[in-house]
């Protein structure tokens, strides 16, 4: 079999994918990760959830994949390394969710700069305008070239962090983004986007050693994994009132239970995942995946190998599957 989808698709793109692979077509599997491993023993292909995990488990159930594809936002339920290994493909657009992601970003702050008030010159409490602002953005992905843009026409001053770049890097330039370091970009925003891809060296990154030198009354939105995060030093600057309020479109499970730090702290607010899908995105991150698959299982020949699992760890009811032709 050419492809298997799990992950429900838009009508014209399952359309155009049936009209030239051999498809099915099963969202039930998404819950059945047993019955998912028994489908990909002669798969090529297969577009999965995010709820769906392939990992070295997975892979050992499928000799002839060449290629996993992703239409959500991220990849936490893909084990990269071990596709590589494998030679299977993660197929994902990483610019489709750009644009949403950006507006969400741009909304959240317009929300926290009017709903949280601060002192003005005059002793009232008022909002704050966003044009009047300067915004950093820590991590420079496709959605930073989008929110310079939007920015730009609302008339704020835009600065960058990102360890990946050099500042003398052209992105700076062409994105029209100003280069700082981290502690300096902290001190000087007044809003703060966090979009850094997350790797496990950057974990606690914005701790004690940065968070305390936040410019006041400053507002954080993050669609970046909260990881990033020290919970302890981000509850000490929300509680105290360094940073007026924060917006997480994610949060590590639990994070907000009894005893942990950041219980019961009204200036934060978390939702559920939500930046980086809109009508939208999903249409152009579908049609990018099915194009690219499509690539693939045109120009790879399809292996022909009987297969058994060898793995001693193997449960005997799997070792006993189906033998691909």
């Amino acid at each position: 079999m050419d492809l298997l989808v799990v992950e429900p698709l838009e009508t014209g793109v399952m359309e155009w994918l049936e009209s030239r692979h051999e498809l099915r077509f099963a969202p039930e599997l998404a819950s059945e990760p047993r019955a998912l491993r028994q489908a990909l023993y002669n798969v090529r292909a297969i577009i999965v959830p995010p709820s769906c995990a392939i990992d070295a488990q997975a892979l050992h159930y499928a000799p002839v994949l060449r290629a996993v594809g992703r239409v959500s936002s991220g990849a936490e339920n893909i084990d990269l390394d071990a596709c590589a290994r494998a030679g299977v493909e993660v197929v994902r657009s990483l610019t489709a969710s750009a644009q949403a992601e950006a507006e969400f970003m741009i909304g959240a702050m317009l929300s926290m700069l009017r709903r949280v008030p601060v002192v003005g010159s005059d002793g009232l409490l008022v909002g704050r305008e966003l044009g009047a602002a300067t915004v950093g953005l820590i991590g420079m992905p496709p959605a930073a070239r989008s929110m310079s843009q939007l920015l730009g026409a609302f008339g704020s001053k835009v600065v960058g962090y990102d360890p990946s770049l050099h500042a003398s890097d052209t992105v700076w330039e062409r994105w029209r983004v100003r280069p700082m370091g981290l502690r300096e970009l902290l001190e000087s925003s007044d809003a703060v986007c966090v979009q850094l891809a997350y790797f496990s060296r950057y974990q606690g990154l914005l701790g004690d050693r940065f968070l305390p030198y936040c410019k006041p009354n400053q507002v954080i939105v993050s669609t970046a994994h909260s990881a990033l995060f020290d919970e302890r030093a981000l509850a000490d600057v929300l509680a105290s009132g360094r940073v007026a309020a924060a917006w997480f479109d994610s949060m590590e499970p639990g994070a907000l239970d009894s005893g942990r730090p950041l219980a019961g702290i009204g200036t934060l607010q978390i939702t559920p995942r939500v930046a980086s899908t809109t009508r939208e995105s999903r249409l152009r991150s579908a049609w990018a995946v099915a194009r690219r698959i499509d690539e693939l299982l045109a120009y790879a020949p399809q292996p022909q190998r009987d297969f058994r699992p060898t793995d001693p760890s193997v449960p005997a009811d799997l070792a006993d599957g189906p033998v691909s032709q």
